[in-house]
């Protein structure tokens, strides 16, 4: 049997002007006219309004399959029809380039952010499935939630106004780590004289400088390479670095490096725990670096902050902290290899600000926030949990 062409982009489909987003790069030949969609079948704009209106969280798109929504973490099929190759090609024409359209034609594959002002910010990934070309648009906020209004714990201020090192919010894909980065960025932004300079891929929250100034630099759009961004970074006079995440070796040894000189870098991991990120730095490196790369680690980070989300009881979703702040005794076991005995710490060191992620659980079971069958699903040792929370049942 032959194999299956992927679909193409039609050609009977022309291109539209972007709504917003990273700006055209010089040269960029203007965009015709789109064209009149089929009957029953809706803008990307009104999409988007739709997911906006219904605060979900993400929009899923694909050639032969029916628009799909994310809410509170659930799918929530659409009532649309099945989306066709042409009416997929006019969304993305709607709402990129036709340079981008082109260059997911050739890599199958495109990852890039688009805004519609007044309304919502979207990070864009575009892929190819079996049936064909699809997408996924996660929608941002314009307005960034301060902490305050995020309930983060307070010791995240402390850890936001720190002068140098290492700071990494971990947690897995959806979990809220952008936008936990995002208000603690907020803060030093409205607070501190700092120079904030960010290289993500693509850009998500969009800052405007206030009290400190902040550059946003998207990766394909102001700078051609990650590596080569991160690196030239140290020589824009910045007091702050923000890395859309921690990919591969070299950004570990620049946002090393960074954070020993002088500077504090913000970084996220998938990792699901405070001391696994730990561990995951170490793995990046071979056995015999590993004691070196620990004196490194310890002597630069300042924090990792784990994430995730759960259903409140209100159908809304809060997120839950395990905070290991790099005290004086954990720099002590990292140095000694002692990482596992870390977790046993943190329990013991709340008045430093640590906390497990148990004992954010229960304490949102204890607002009434959460239920405890939520609690000890989310819950990282559920038998422990099940031991805080007998006799309150």
């Amino acid at each position: 049997m032959a194999p299956t062409a992927i679909p193409r982009s039609p050609a009977a489909v022309p291109a539209a002007p972007r709504p917003g987003g990273p700006p055209m790069r010089p040269g960029m030949a203007a965009q015709p006219a789109a064209a009149k969609l089929a009957a029953g079948h809706i803008t990307l704009r009104q999409l988007v309004q739709e997911a906006f209106d219904s605060d979900y969280s993400d929009i899923h798109l694909g050639v032969g399959e029916v628009p799909r929504f994310r809410g509170r973490g659930d799918m929530v099929l659409s009532s649309h029809p099945p989306t066709t190759i042409e009416v997929f090609y006019s969304w993305l024409r709607e709402s990129i380039p036709e340079a981008q359209v082109e260059e997911f034609d050739r890599q199958l594959e495109l990852d890039t952010a688009i805004q519609y002002e007044e309304l919502v910010r979207c990070r864009v990934n575009v892929f190819v499935s079996l049936l064909g070309p699809a997408m996924v648009l996660r929608l941002i906020p314009l307005t960034i939630l301060t902490m305050e209004q995020l309930n983060l714990p307070d010791v995240l201020r402390d850890i936001s106004q720190q002068h140098k090192g290492l700071v990494l919010v971990t947690g897995p894909t959806g979990s809220g780590k952008s936008t936990t980065l995002a208000a603690m960025v907020d803060f030093i932004n409205k607070t501190l004289p700092k120079h904030i300079i960010s290289i993500e891929d693509p850009v998500e929250f969009v800052h405007s400088s206030k009290k400190s100034m902040i550059r946003q630099r998207e990766v394909g759009i102001h700078t051609l390479e990650f590596a080569n961004a991160l690196k030239a970074s140290l020589r824009e006079d910045p007091d702050i670095i923000l890395i859309g995440e921690m990919r591969d070796r070299e950004t570990v040894d620049t946002a090393l490096k960074a954070g020993q000189t002088g500077h504090l870098v913000f970084g996220t991991l998938h990792t699901n725990s405070a001391v696994k990120t730990i561990e995951r730095l170490l793995n990046i490196y071979s056995p015999d670096e590993q004691e070196a790369m620990r004196l490194q680690i310890a002597e630069t980070m300042v924090a990792t902050i784990a994430q995730t989300l759960v259903k409140t009881n209100d159908g809304k979703r809060a997120a839950a902290h395990e905070i290991l702040v790099n005290t004086d005794a954990v720099k002590d076991y990292i140095k000694r290899g002692a990482i596992d005995e870390i977790e046993a710490l943190i329990p013991q060191s709340t008045f430093d600000g640590m906390q497990t992620m148990n004992q954010s659980l229960f304490a949102l079971y204890e607002e009434g926030r959460i239920t405890a069958e939520i609690a000890e699903e989310a819950s990282p040792r559920p038998n422990e949990m099940s031991q805080m929370l007998r006799g309150r049942l």
